[in-house]
């Protein structure tokens, strides 16, 4: 069976984010993403999308789980599932531990732990309806009672997808999670490798079928009819996510060890030329969909066959505003489903 597709974008106005979901709709995708940054909400973009779109599903990819109580995740994706008729995806990460410690001002320690401990909790308060909602964790403190006239949300089984880059983080998706969003540095043969294996063991420990885990592949994706202008974008965009040290790890699995280290210290040294020259043709060939529609498709096909579902991200950084716009256009006709 053929790999679904999805659609992300985060360059642009929470306006834009809606109209880019409609038009993903209108060409046939099945679901349309909404990634979070410190420039963007997830939440308020999605709300937009849910009201934009009448078919496909929404979702963050990701949201933060950090920054956000218990409470207010699980009340935002109340509210979010509500809007969009029951087509909420909710996707939760936590970010590097710097971004968890700096962005957020919470305890680093244990990203994985944290979300194995928060999204069962999620449920729970989901279900508050039924009974008062009681948990002293590690990480989480709740005592909530329902009032008398609660009524139940439009789902109590809201699907959580969990994003990670180690091990320890992919199988969080296994043990606990409904899905599981790649990152866009992963390469087929990592979700083959190492995705898949990793999630079925954390499936088997938890007693769980390895069908309850829907596999989601992020692509970076760049398209031109000038091959070379698509390829230094997707490069441009792969120096991006490569430059923090945390996703180190799988640059080095993808055999990339020595352009990572490079593309690390152009960064240190704010020098955005050298990140994009330190990212070798066979890194683009390996981690990012770029080239003309033809060869764009070639390569949504081989993550589709590792992945049941592959989300186009279009690539932005370093990009005018016109240029990202055309990218984001590009693709959405040239890797429609």
């Amino acid at each position: 069976m053929a790999a679904t597709r999805g659609f992300a974008v985060l360059r642009g106005s929470v306006a834009d984010a809606a109209a880019v979901a409609a038009e993903a709709e209108r060409r046939g995708y099945q679901t349309a993403w909404s990634p979070e940054f410190y420039t963007r909400s997830g939440i308020v973009s999605l709300a937009a999308m849910s009201q934009a779109t009448s078919r496909a599903r929404i979702g963050s990819a990701i949201a933060y789980a950090v920054g956000r109580t218990p409470l207010v995740l699980a009340t935002e994706a109340r509210s979010l599932d509500e809007l969009s008729g029951g087509r909420l995806a909710y996707g939760l990460g936590t970010g590097t531990t710097k971004m968890m410690a700096n962005w957020h001002g919470v305890d680093p320690s244990g990203p994985a732990s944290r979300l194995e401990e928060l999204i069962p909790l999620l449920r729970r308060l989901w279900r508050l309806h039924e009974g008062p909602v009681r948990h002293d964790g590690r990480f989480y403190h709740v005592d909530i009672a329902p009032t008398a006239e609660m009524t139940a949300p439009l789902r109590t089984g809201i699907p959580v997808f969990t994003a990670g880059v180690n091990r320890r983080m992919i199988e969080v998706a296994g043990r606990v999670g409904d899905g599981f969003i790649g990152h866009p540095l992963f390469t087929p043969a990592y979700f083959a490798e190492v995705v898949r294996p990793v999630i079925a063991a954390g499936v088997d420990e938890a007693g769980r079928e390895p069908a309850q885990v829907e596999i989601a592949a992020m692509v970076i994706c760049a398209v031109s009819d000038d091959e070379e202008e698509a390829r230094k974008e997707a490069a441009a965009q792969l120096a991006f996510y490569a430059a923090p040290r945390t996703y180190g790890t799988v640059v080095e699995a993808a055999g990339f060890a020595a352009a990572g280290e490079k593309i690390r210290a152009a960064f240190a040294a704010r020098d955005i030329p050298a990140m994009v020259a330190a990212v070798p043709d066979e890194m683009v060939d390996s981690m990012a969909a770029a080239g003309t529609p033809k060869q764009v498709q070639a390569k949504l096909a081989e993550f589709g066959r590792h992945a049941g579902h592959v989300i186009i991200y279009p690539v932005s950084f370093g990009l005018t505003d016109e240029r990202s716009r055309q990218v984001t256009a590009g693709l959405l006709a040239a890797a429609a489903p």
